[in-house]
């Protein structure tokens, strides 16, 4: 089922031109088309289905610098203060709030990596501390067990997912915007080997940049023009219970089950890294470029079924502009729940926590997160044809880092001094032997 999503209206016709055409309604496209409009450009949002629809409305809404990778770091505190910013400019609301995000464990390796991080974070200013046993039962109490340690990043947060991708948009158009909803992209044209429209379901719009910020369905559109962007869709379920539960953490992640309130009071549950892998033909692809990836979480890892290869985001079909697109066919990704997670998330969930054995489960749905193969995501001009703009591959850490991910994407279309060094994140990393490499702290 789709998860809860606040619906935004559509603007009225599509413009014969924009300097900018952002392909892609999530939390990445929307900031991107946020910070350009409000540098005075004329941008246009083209979005298959709904603002928010995918995986921006489907993961845990948490913001935060604790565990990040280093590359990313930089980008994830700046965003921070982008989240707060934004409502302060736009009196939007995204459900953003600095809760904290508190981690428990029993596990000494595990403890020792978190250690190890916050050691390199402080290097950056980030706050972060770790509990002790006695601290760490203290944070953890509602849970009644006793642990070994923990960490407490206690300016991170979270934001609404149901919320924040609209408002964003909603933004976008009172800066005078559009944000064209059940339209899709079906390709581009070029003119002397450079970008010069985008081609869409309902007429064409003249650009010289456009901003690909497709989730699952970029590295596909890519393949249209002999772009190589490895990238593999990983299936993750999540749950929804009831408000009623007492003395919760905000936000609790353990190695058995991971929670985080709702707006309403309920608790979003999930278990982290688990999901499920297609076997498509993108997959195959790309298949000795995620080896490595793969193989370091083969324990939360299963193979999938046949879902992927019907939903189309993965195929090898050659796509025309004058005829419907895959996308068209498949407006949201909106993939069966694994009701074996759902059971085993909600059972370890009231293992952990014994009162949320009295709340029900609400709602489940699942969603694909967009992976590259060091989950790190891809931004930049893309060389094989200039104009065209990646932004993808965000590997589950999209929302959190939406904003300054749009910060950072406007900044290289308008030719600003980047928010960040946008280098760590150039997809042409990928055509060469560093591919998949982990930044060290």
């Amino acid at each position: 089922m789709p998860a809860p999503l606040i619906a935004i209206p559509t603007s009225p016709d599509l413009p014969a031109s924009a300097d900018v055409v952002v392909i892609g309604g999530g939390i990445i496209g929307v900031f991107t088309a946020y910070y350009l409009a409000k540098r005075g450009l004329k941008v246009a949002v083209i979005e298959k289905g709904r603002i928010g629809a995918e995986q921006s409305s489907r993961n845990w809404g948490w913001c935060r610098q604790q565990n990040r990778d280093a590359r990313e770091l930089p980008m994830a505190t700046k965003s921070l203060h982008l989240w707060e910013q934004f409502t302060a400019e736009t009196g939007e609301e995204t459900g953003f709030q600095r809760c904290g995000l508190l981690y428990l464990s029993n596990d000494e390796r595990e403890l020792e990596g978190w250690a190890r991080w916050g050691e390199f974070a402080r290097t950056l200013d980030v706050k972060t501390r770790m509990l002790t046993s006695s601290e760490a039962a203290a944070h953890g109490r509602v849970t009644g067990k006793t642990w070994k340690g923990g960490v407490f990043s206690p300016t991170d947060g979270t934001a609404d997912p149901s919320r924040a991708a609209p408002a964003v948009a909603r933004a976008v158009m009172h800066l005078g915007g559009t944000v064209h909803q059940g339209c899709a992209a079906r390709g581009i044209e070029t003119e002397a080997g450079r970008l010069s429209a985008v081609v869409t379901e309902k007429g064409t719009i003249r650009t010289k940049i456009a901003v690909l910020a497709g989730g699952a369905w970029a590295s596909s559109f890519c393949r249209q023009y002999g772009i190589r962007f490895p990238q593999a869709a990983i299936l993750q379920t999540v749950l929804a219970v009831s408000p009623g539960a007492t003395e919760l953490p905000y936000t609790l992640h353990t190695k058995d089950v991971s929670m985080t309130r709702r707006s309403n009071g309920g608790y979003t549950l999930s278990i982290s890294g688990r999901g499920r892998v297609d076997p498509t033909p993108q997959l195959l692809r790309f298949a000795p470029q995620f080896l490595p990836m793969f193989q370091r979480r083969w324990r939360n890892l299963a193979p999938g079924g046949l879902e992927g290869i019907r939903s189309g985001h993965e195929g090898w079909s050659k796509w025309r502009l004058d005829r419907p697109t895959p996308m068209e066919k498949m407006r949201i990704l909106d993939p069966a729940v694994d009701r074996s997670v759902v059971q085993l998330t909600y059972d370890r969930a009231v293992a952990l926590v014994p009162q949320l054995g009295e709340r029900s489960i609400t709602s489940a749905w699942a969603g694909y997160v967009d992976s590259t193969p060091d989950g790190v995501p891809g931004i930049g001009e893309t060389a094989g044809l200039p104009g065209l703009v990646l932004a993808a591959g965000f590997s589950g850490h999209g929302f959190g880092i939406g904003p300054g991910a749009g910060h950072l994407i406007a900044d290289v279309v308008s030719g600003a001094t980047p928010i960040v060094d946008p280098r760590p994140y150039h997809p042409d990393r990928f055509q060469s032997s560093a591919w998949g490499k982990v930044a060290e702290f």
